[in-house]
Protein backbone atom coordinates (compact mmCIF):
# COMPACT_ATOMS: atom_id res chain seq x y z
CA UNK A 1 0.00 0.00 0.00
CA UNK A 2 2.29 2.36 1.03
CA UNK A 3 4.46 1.95 -2.26
CA UNK A 4 1.48 2.77 -4.29
CA UNK A 5 1.38 5.96 -2.32
CA UNK A 6 4.78 6.57 -2.97
CA UNK A 7 4.35 6.48 -6.48
CA UNK A 8 1.96 9.13 -6.77
CA UNK A 9 4.46 11.36 -4.77
CA UNK A 10 6.10 13.81 -7.51
CA UNK A 11 9.18 13.32 -7.99
CA UNK A 12 12.00 10.72 -8.83
CA UNK A 13 12.82 8.23 -6.73
CA UNK A 14 15.71 6.58 -5.40
CA UNK A 15 16.24 2.95 -4.21
CA UNK A 16 18.99 2.04 -1.59
CA UNK A 17 19.92 -1.24 -1.47
CA UNK A 18 20.93 -3.25 1.37
CA UNK A 19 24.51 -5.05 2.37
CA UNK A 20 23.15 -8.60 3.64
CA UNK A 21 24.90 -11.17 5.64
CA UNK A 22 24.32 -13.98 7.64
CA UNK A 23 25.72 -15.98 10.82
CA UNK A 24 25.00 -19.70 11.70
CA UNK A 25 26.22 -21.39 14.95
CA UNK A 26 28.39 -23.80 13.21
CA UNK A 27 29.76 -21.14 10.49
CA UNK A 28 29.80 -24.04 8.07
CA UNK A 29 26.07 -23.75 6.39
CA UNK A 30 26.30 -20.22 5.35
CA UNK A 31 26.85 -20.93 1.36
CA UNK A 32 23.82 -23.14 1.89
CA UNK A 33 21.59 -20.08 1.26
CA UNK A 34 21.86 -18.25 -1.91
CA UNK A 35 22.10 -14.10 -1.55
CA UNK A 36 19.26 -13.89 -3.36
CA UNK A 37 17.26 -15.57 -1.08
CA UNK A 38 18.45 -13.62 1.41
CA UNK A 39 17.77 -10.62 0.15
CA UNK A 40 14.32 -11.73 -0.46
CA UNK A 41 13.77 -11.66 3.40
CA UNK A 42 11.98 -9.14 5.45
CA UNK A 43 11.22 -10.08 9.01
CA UNK A 44 9.18 -8.19 11.19
CA UNK A 45 10.55 -4.49 12.02
CA UNK A 46 13.49 -4.89 9.24
CA UNK A 47 13.38 -2.22 6.33
CA UNK A 48 13.55 -4.05 2.77
CA UNK A 49 16.73 -4.94 1.16
CA UNK A 50 15.57 -2.24 -1.60
CA UNK A 51 14.42 0.67 0.37
CA UNK A 52 12.77 2.90 -1.98
CA UNK A 53 12.28 6.74 -1.34
CA UNK A 54 11.34 9.87 -2.08
CA UNK A 55 11.73 13.64 -1.23
CA UNK A 56 9.04 13.95 0.86
CA UNK A 57 7.92 10.66 1.83
CA UNK A 58 7.29 9.76 4.95
CA UNK A 59 8.36 6.45 7.21
CA UNK A 60 8.76 4.98 10.13
CA UNK A 61 12.15 4.57 12.26
CA UNK A 62 12.63 1.01 13.14
CA UNK A 63 15.13 1.05 16.02
CA UNK A 64 15.25 3.12 19.05
CA UNK A 65 18.42 5.57 18.12
CA UNK A 66 18.18 8.55 20.33
CA UNK A 67 15.40 8.59 22.96
CA UNK A 68 16.14 12.42 23.74
CA UNK A 69 16.08 13.65 20.38
CA UNK A 70 12.73 11.88 20.03
CA UNK A 71 14.46 8.98 17.36
CA UNK A 72 12.70 5.95 18.82
CA UNK A 73 10.95 2.82 17.24
CA UNK A 74 7.55 4.00 15.70
CA UNK A 75 8.82 7.70 15.44
CA UNK A 76 6.94 8.96 11.42
CA UNK A 77 9.91 11.06 10.03
CA UNK A 78 9.31 12.50 6.76
CA UNK A 79 12.32 12.75 4.21
CA UNK A 80 14.21 16.01 3.33
CA UNK A 81 17.06 15.33 1.46
CA UNK A 82 18.99 11.42 0.97
CA UNK A 83 22.58 10.16 -0.34
CA UNK A 84 24.19 6.88 0.01
CA UNK A 85 25.12 7.27 3.40
CA UNK A 86 22.57 9.71 5.13
CA UNK A 87 18.76 10.29 5.20
CA UNK A 88 17.87 14.04 6.32
CA UNK A 89 14.69 14.12 8.53
CA UNK A 90 11.83 15.74 9.79
CA UNK A 91 10.63 14.44 13.15
CA UNK A 92 6.70 14.54 12.45
CA UNK A 93 5.57 12.90 15.96
CA UNK A 94 6.32 13.32 20.20
CA UNK A 95 8.49 15.61 21.60
CA UNK A 96 10.94 16.49 18.89
CA UNK A 97 8.32 17.29 15.94
CA UNK A 98 9.59 20.04 14.20
CA UNK A 99 13.57 18.95 14.40
CA UNK A 100 15.49 17.88 11.73
CA UNK A 101 17.74 14.65 12.36
CA UNK A 102 20.22 12.61 10.41
CA UNK A 103 19.59 8.95 10.00
CA UNK A 104 22.27 6.67 9.09
CA UNK A 105 22.44 3.20 7.56
CA UNK A 106 23.15 0.75 10.56
CA UNK A 107 23.49 -3.17 11.16
CA UNK A 108 19.94 -4.72 12.30
CA UNK A 109 19.27 -8.01 12.91
CA UNK A 110 15.71 -9.64 13.78
CA UNK A 111 14.86 -10.88 17.27
CA UNK A 112 13.51 -13.88 16.68
CA UNK A 113 12.54 -15.13 13.16
CA UNK A 114 12.53 -18.59 13.72
CA UNK A 115 15.30 -19.07 11.05
CA UNK A 116 18.54 -21.34 11.40
CA UNK A 117 20.64 -17.87 10.95
CA UNK A 118 21.15 -14.57 11.90
CA UNK A 119 20.54 -12.43 9.48
CA UNK A 120 22.62 -9.11 9.46
CA UNK A 121 21.38 -6.19 7.25
CA UNK A 122 22.75 -3.09 6.37
CA UNK A 123 20.21 -0.38 5.68
CA UNK A 124 18.48 2.63 6.95
CA UNK A 125 15.95 1.88 9.81
CA UNK A 126 13.25 3.17 8.12
CA UNK A 127 10.33 1.93 6.41
CA UNK A 128 7.66 3.74 4.32
CA UNK A 129 4.68 4.55 6.49
CA UNK A 130 1.83 5.91 5.06
CA UNK A 131 -0.18 3.38 6.59
CA UNK A 132 0.58 1.32 10.29
CA UNK A 133 -0.98 -0.65 12.75
CA UNK A 134 -3.40 0.33 15.60
CA UNK A 135 -0.37 -0.73 18.05
CA UNK A 136 2.26 1.68 15.97
CA UNK A 137 -0.15 3.97 16.55
CA UNK A 138 -0.29 4.33 20.10
CA UNK A 139 0.58 7.47 21.73
CA UNK A 140 0.42 9.21 18.20
CA UNK A 141 -2.12 12.27 17.79
CA UNK A 142 -2.96 12.90 13.73
CA UNK A 143 -5.61 15.63 12.46
CA UNK A 144 -7.40 13.09 10.39
CA UNK A 145 -7.41 8.99 10.61
CA UNK A 146 -8.82 6.68 8.15
CA UNK A 147 -9.34 2.82 9.55
CA UNK A 148 -9.10 -0.18 7.71
CA UNK A 149 -10.09 -2.84 9.25
CA UNK A 150 -10.04 -6.07 7.78
CA UNK A 151 -10.83 -8.04 10.64
CA UNK A 152 -11.71 -7.42 14.31
CA UNK A 153 -9.60 -6.29 16.69
CA UNK A 154 -8.33 -8.47 19.26
CA UNK A 155 -7.09 -7.35 22.16
CA UNK A 156 -8.77 -5.21 24.97
CA UNK A 157 -8.78 -1.42 24.07
CA UNK A 158 -7.09 -1.65 20.63
CA UNK A 159 -10.21 -0.36 18.93
CA UNK A 160 -10.56 2.21 21.51
CA UNK A 161 -6.38 3.36 20.75
CA UNK A 162 -7.53 3.52 16.91
CA UNK A 163 -10.62 5.83 17.48
CA UNK A 164 -8.84 8.07 19.44
CA UNK A 165 -5.25 9.09 17.21
CA UNK A 166 -7.52 11.40 15.84
CA UNK A 167 -7.78 15.24 17.93
CA UNK A 168 -11.90 15.04 16.77
CA UNK A 169 -14.14 11.98 16.13
CA UNK A 170 -15.72 13.47 12.99
CA UNK A 171 -12.16 13.50 11.27
CA UNK A 172 -12.35 9.76 11.62
CA UNK A 173 -12.88 7.56 8.94
CA UNK A 174 -13.43 3.58 9.10
CA UNK A 175 -13.80 0.93 5.92
CA UNK A 176 -14.68 -2.39 7.53
CA UNK A 177 -13.94 -5.16 5.33
CA UNK A 178 -17.12 -7.06 4.38
CA UNK A 179 -16.51 -10.69 5.29
CA UNK A 180 -17.13 -12.92 7.32
CA UNK A 181 -15.18 -12.34 10.19
CA UNK A 182 -17.26 -9.09 10.71
CA UNK A 183 -21.18 -8.54 11.93
CA UNK A 184 -24.25 -7.12 9.77
CA UNK A 185 -27.16 -5.59 11.06
CA UNK A 186 -30.34 -4.28 8.91
CA UNK A 187 -27.44 -4.01 6.26
CA UNK A 188 -24.94 -2.30 8.00
CA UNK A 189 -21.90 -3.85 8.42
CA UNK A 190 -20.11 -3.14 12.22
CA UNK A 191 -17.18 -4.71 13.81
CA UNK A 192 -17.03 -5.63 17.33
CA UNK A 193 -15.02 -3.90 20.12
CA UNK A 194 -13.35 -6.25 22.27
CA UNK A 195 -13.56 -5.67 26.00
CA UNK A 196 -12.09 -7.61 29.37
CA UNK A 197 -14.69 -7.00 32.17
CA UNK A 198 -12.43 -8.26 34.92
CA UNK A 199 -9.62 -5.74 33.70
CA UNK A 200 -12.27 -2.40 34.18
CA UNK A 201 -12.71 -3.60 38.18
Amino acid sequence: MSKKVLELWPGDSKIFASSDSIETDDGEDVDAYPMKFINGLTPSGMPPHLLELKIGAIVMLLRNIDLKEGLCNGTRLRVTEMNDILLTCEILTGSGSGTFVFIPRMDLDPSDTGMPFKLIRRQFPVRLSYAMTINKAQGQTFSKVGLYIKRPCFSHGQLYVAFSRAKAFSNVMVKIEQTTFQGLEKGSWYTKNVVFKEVLH
